[in-house]
């Protein structure tokens, strides 16, 4: 790989995350689905954060998440997203710079402030996210700079992004780049609920070459295509994208390579103490032996690998060395 190149770019929103235990109970008195994502107004906000309990603040934000991992298994990876010129927003890009990622995009001023998800944290792991979008609904295509667009081997953009008109538009702009200079294109569908309002949409970027590798879990494709079979639904995507990773919890990974199906084991952890950011930290692996030009399968076990360590701990991004880890269990990182 060339100096300077990029691993993958990350294109999504740049969200604080704000991260509480709770019991299950908390969730019905709140009127809140365990373990989707809620969009939510500011005033829902100041609610939720009034009522929850002892909380971590950390930077988040599923893209951010796998440009963090991809950093601490030791590759070189860019970040698009927008904060706002506030505190949060400080926090946000030191978070980032600091870990070694590229993260220029300006600062929002004057406008809404820098997005926030309430992350409410069940018994068993499962995550209830409440997400404030504020300033991370102002991406659009003037963000989007060509240059590093070009230099990564991947960009890999959040479906998320898809909520708001000015990111969906910078999505596009960023793929046509992307393919300009001869690189890949992918997206992560994010979330069922996300599927629902998109799907035609989402199956159209597959079926038109615009997204080249998909990421999904069982959930998100199934709702992509409308069966409660995964074996149906992994038959359909064959046919859509050369390339889909589709994470499947304790059953860890199917890879879907040019009509071809392996299954990739999980890495057993005894202890899980919190599923987010186990999907970003599979992207994350599996992008960076892409990018390193390993096989799909070899790439997969690394992001099992990864996810695995992100869910023995609260918080969505690695708490040790990723590339240390990758060392120990034998992958030449």
């Amino acid at each position: 790989m060339h100096q300077n190149d990029f691993d993958a770019l990350c294109i999504g929103n740049a969200i604080v995350d704000i991260m509480a235990r709770t019991e299950d109970d908390f969730l019905t008195d709140h009127n809140l689905v365990k373990g989707t994502m809620h969009l939510i107004d500011a005033e829902r906000a100041e609610t939720l954060y009034t009522a929850m309990g002892p909380a971590i603040e950390a930077s988040g934000g599923s893209a951010g998440n796998t440009a963090a991992g991809i950093a601490s298994l030791g590759g070189r990876a860019a970040f698009m997203g927008k904060v706002a010129d506030d505190t949060l927003g400080g926090f946000y890009r030191h978070d980032m710079t600091s870990a070694g990622i590229v993260f220029d995009t300006a600062a929002l001023e004057n406008g809404a402030p820098t997005a926030r998800s309430m992350i409410l944290i069940s018994p068993d792991g499962e995550r209830t996210m409440n997400t404030y979008l504020g300033a991370c609904r102002e991406l659009g295509p003037d963000d989007i700079d060509a240059d590093t667009v070009s230099a990564a081997r991947v960009t890999y953009m959040e479906g998320y992004l898809w909520d708001p008109p000015a990111a969906k538009a910078a999505f596009r702009q960023a793929a046509k780049y992307a393919h300009a200079a001869g690189r890949h294109v992918s997206i992560t569908l994010s979330d069922p609920f996300c599927v629902d309002r998109f799907r035609a949409e989402f199956l159209d970027l597959l079926r038109t070459g615009t997204v080249d590798i998909l990421f999904a879990n069982d959930s998100e494709l199934k709702s992509l295509y409308e069966t409660g079979s995964l074996d149906a639904a992994v038959d359909a995507v064959r046919h859509d994208c050369p390339l889909t990773a589709v994470t499947v919890g304790a059953d860890g990974a199917i890879v879907v390579e040019n009509g071809k199906v392996a299954k990739v084991p999980a890495v057993e952890i005894a202890d899980i103490r919190d599923l987010t950011g186990a999907g970003d930290l599979f992207a994350a692996g599996f992008l960076f032996g892409l990018a390193r030009s390993w096989s799909a399968t070899d790439a997969a076990r690394l992001g099992a690998l990864a996810a695995a360590e992100v869910i023995g701990h609260v918080g969505p991004r690695p708490a040790t060395s990723l590339k240390d880890l990758a060392t120990q269990a034998g992958f030449d990182v």
